[in-house]
């Protein structure tokens, strides 16, 4: 059956594609990646990497302090892990500040926090992000801001209680999530990217005397991989973080299994840092000792560091899927100047189907609604 399936999925992945539509200011799209029974087709990113990455960013590089009148789209995210005694209060508390207020995404919290995705005028949200951290205890949360030139990148405000704060089998209420001590060590982005680099140089033969690895690990889908990753982190064999089973599935493919728990450094990324959070009090049960994470993720990383030792875009969970490296940067200035540089960096994917480089990154979600997975591929006209 599942055979049928995928060779199903082929044939009508080949045979059904269709141009993008032209975006829409207010999509009303599913940004689910894989919904049930559902087919979804999102505006193209329209970015294209290598040389010419620069000028296709750079009308979304607007510093704030040019934007005065507030009404240029913008995607915030921000999370937070505390222990919420009325998390049904919360989420009425914050729904009664958004009234009147042109805010679409998701924000859940629940007993162990909040987590937080939207979109709107950037005076909306800001003020909705000014509000949640003049609460002392989310004063010192980071929140992240990135363009979103079409408008809003999500379909509707969904502002609840959810018993998880992020999608993961059995759920998270019964992690240890508000014990610091059970999550990953937080690296600032220039920790990390010398965590990189000694990496990158790592002696083997001085490595195999003191006995101590060092591993990176990427903990988010296959697609996302696909779509960008840091040089050297291998590639998720999941579709949804729902079915992460690093450390855990004793698999020959598992970059974990038969590791030294005590003589590993597991170095885990993902987008935003709330999965890498959430895996690490997981991975800390089973015995883990040295777990590090990037400090607010890729996008905080690409901000703080540009694309150092990352190759190609950036997935996100919204409207926009792909987004550049420079789009995190203010200023095209940080970016290298040398065409050499600049071709380093040059990122050429694979179509699924045809398996065609692909530099100008499109999706599509399978016309087979029995699969519906979201593939990079090439669109023809």
């Amino acid at each position: 059956m599942a055979s049928a399936v995928h060779q199903n999925c082929h044939r009508l992945l080949t045979l059904l594609l269709r141009p993008l539509r032209a975006p829409a200011p207010h999509p009303r799209v599913s940004f689910s990646p894989r919904p049930a029974g559902v087919r979804s087709f999102f505006p193209a990113p329209g970015c294209r990497l290598g040389t010419d990455a620069v000028a296709l960013a750079e009308p979304e590089l607007v510093p704030p302090e040019e934007e005065d009148d507030g009404t240029r789209f913008v995607v915030v995210t921000f999370y937070k892990f505390l222990p919420l005694e009325d998390p049904r209060a919360e989420v009425a508390s914050h729904l009664h500040f958004l009234q009147g207020r042109d805010i679409h995404g998701r924000i859940y919290l629940n007993e162990q926090g909040i987590n937080a995705q939207y979109s709107g005028p950037r005076k909306d949200a800001a003020a909705y992000a000014d509000w949640v951290k003049k609460d002392h205890r989310f004063c010192d949360m980071l929140v992240q801001t990135s363009p979103a030139l079409a408008g809003h990148a999500f379909p509707r405000l969904k502002l609840r209680y959810k018993p998880s704060l992020v999608q993961l089998e059995g759920g998270s209420l019964h992690l240890p999530l508000l014990d610091p001590s059970m999550r990953a060590m937080p690296l600032t982005p220039s920790k990390w990217k010398e965590r990189l680099e000694a990496r990158a140089c790592l002696d083997v033969s001085s490595s195999e005397m003191s006995g101590r690895k060092l591993l990176l690990l990427d903990v988010r889908n296959d697609y996302e991989w696909d779509v960008g990753h840091f040089e050297g982190a291998q590639r998720p064999n999941v579709d949804c973080f729902r079915s992460t089973s690093f450390g855990l599935s004793g698999e020959v493919s598992d970059p974990l299994n038969g590791v030294d728990k005590e003589k590993t450094d597991i170095l885990m990324y993902c987008t935003g840092g709330i999965r890498c959070d959430v895996y690490s009090t997981i991975l800390r049960e089973k015995g883990f000792q040295n777990l590090y994470t990037l400090e607010g993720g890729v996008s905080n990383y690409l901000k703080a560091e540009g694309p150092a030792g990352w190759v190609g875009n950036l997935f996100v969970f919204d409207g926009r899927l792909s987004l550049p490296p420079a789009t995190f940067r203010r200023t095209a200035a940080c970016w290298p100047s040398s065409p050499s540089e600049e071709e380093e960096r040059r990122w050429v994917g694979r179509c699924y189907a045809c398996g065609s480089e692909v530099v100008e990154l499109r999706h599509r979600n399978c016309a087979n609604i029995d699969c519906n997975r979201l593939y990079m591929c090439v669109v023809v006209s």
